[in-house]
């Protein structure tokens, strides 16, 4: 079960299966592309948070019930959907937040990592547990290493341990650890910060920050150098440095 709302120039993406510790079902992850790219389809919208219904749980993962293993051929193309909501976060051009509301677990941690900032409850607990019901965080892995020291997170999988929200920090999971009570300040501070900024420049660099990933060194200078004259040729950058110049505050093109 999944919950849309948006207002205000952000979209919420929550999953609402708190007394199940909102699981991800191959349903939930086809309603998350779905209502992903609703989001990116809305020229309102600026940024896109996930988020998980309750207090306890952001998500625990893959929903292990049903025809889980049982239909594991049947539903290879259906689990493909990940991956593709994956493509679509990094590669619509808006900034997505998770709002890690309690434990991440499995799928759940990697939906939370795939996003360009992370906001989590100190009291959280994450990790790649699959490992402990024989299975592993296939899936997940594009989106964990990105983001983590490969040793760190090899060990993570191989032993399904999971690790406290600071430590998540420290290894480059989360962007940034609050107390509960201060989770939504926190999450509305990026939110502002970001729809505050010029949208061309968060997709462009956002693309170019994707696209250098995996690239050796002078492809990567190559691609940045490019990427620098597309950003310099922008009305956004020509308005942005006149109104430093002017003292004022920009007045952005709408993305």
């Amino acid at each position: 079960m999944l919950d849309y709302k948006a207002s205000l120039g952000r979209a919420t993406i929550t999953i609402n299966d708190p007394e199940r510790r909102n699981p991800i079902s191959v349903e939930t992850m086809a309603g998350l592309l779905e209502l992903t790219q609703r989001a990116v389809d809305d020229s309102s919208v600026k940024v896109i948070v996930y988020t998980g219904a309750g207090d306890q749980v952001f998500s625990a993962g893959g929903d292990l019930s049903g025809s889980f293993v049982d239909d594991a051929i049947g539903l290879h193309q259906k689990r493909g959907v990940f991956a593709d909501l994956f493509r679509l976060m990094w590669r619509s051009g808006k900034p997505t937040v998770a709002r890690v509301n309690g434990h991440a677990l499995a799928g759940g941690f990697g939906l939370a990592v795939a996003c360009d900032v992370t906001v989590c409850v100190d009291d959280a607990k994450l990790g790649t547990t699959e490992v402990t019901v024989g299975l592993w965080p296939m899936m997940i892995t594009a989106a964990l290493a990105r983001s983590m020291p490969r040793k760190a997170l090899l060990e993570m999988m191989l032993t399904g341990r999971t690790i406290d929200a600071h430590e998540a920090l420290r290894l480059g999971a989360v962007s940034r650890v609050v107390a509960r009570s201060e989770l939504d300040s926190a999450v509305d501070d990026v939110v502002a910060r970001l729809q505050s900024l010029s949208p061309a420049t968060l997709m462009l660099g956002r693309d170019v920050f994707e696209g250098v990933s995996g690239l050796g060194v002078d492809a990567a200078l190559d691609r940045l150098q490019l990427g620098l004259t597309e950003v310099a040729m922008s009305e956004d950058a020509g308005e942005g440095i006149a109104a430093f110049l002017e003292k004022r505050d920009p007045r952005w093109i709408e993305g």
